[in-house]
């Protein structure tokens, strides 16, 4: 499979086209549609998430914006130059990503967060496309098993050869680098499986490589 570039107008998937369509109608403001990616269009730090938030970025249309798994991650890569600002709350906050883009592994909201598996290889083409022209020696933070496993079949490897697992690291095609992270959900976060020090060793890792 080849990448090909974002569709804002993609309906592969019946059961999130029709699940986005129920979602509009009860919150008539919100975005609902295939979220962007967000970020430089020539970055040397890609993160790869699972998937749009029902009152995160399917309502606001930017990627972890607008729902608690944001705070996090925007904190983070502000904090290690890769953010203009510590706080994403809107499309038109004049936030912007430095050498950064933040994408995710599947762009439409699925019910209770799970895209089922013809969801995600359905997606993986966009997904292929941005790592196809992403420039050699960068590196790609996964946030979570899903972007982990959807990231290395995008570059064509295999599963078996790259185990997901916090802050473990992975080289692939062109020198990349892939760094996998527990993903930054709130329930991640409370239950302290990812604390603000675990998240910020991934970032300064990724930091180190790309100086």
């Amino acid at each position: 499979m080849s990448g090909v570039p974002f569709d804002p107008d993609c309906r592969r998937c019946a059961r999130l086209a029709g699940f986005l369509e129920e979602v509009k109608a009860q919150h008539s403001s919100y975005f609902c549609r295939p979220v962007p990616p967000f970020g430089d269009p020539d970055p040397r730090l890609l993160v790869v998430g699972l998937a749009p938030g029902l009152h995160g970025a399917n309502a606001t249309g930017r990627p972890f914006t607008g729902d608690y798994a944001g705070i996090l991650l925007y904190q983070t890569l502000h904090s290690f130059g890769f953010a203009s600002a510590p706080q994403s709350i809107s499309v038109d906050d004049g936030l912007n990503l430095i050498r950064c883009r933040i994408t995710n592994a599947v762009k439409c909201l699925p019910p209770q967060n799970k895209p089922v598996g013809a969801e995600i290889n359905n997606c993986r083409d966009f997904l292929q496309h941005e790592l196809d022209a992403f420039g050699a020696g960068g590196v790609v933070v996964a946030l979570g098993a899903i972007a982990h496993k959807s990231v290395i079949t995008g570059f064509g490897l295999r599963q078996k050869d790259f185990i997901f697992g916090h802050a473990a690291e992975h080289v692939m095609p062109r020198g990349i680098r892939l760094i996998d992270s527990y993903h930054c959900s709130r329930y991640n976060t409370q239950t302290r499986r990812l604390t603000a020090d675990m998240f910020a060793q991934v970032f300064s890792r990724a930091r180190a490589i790309l100086d």
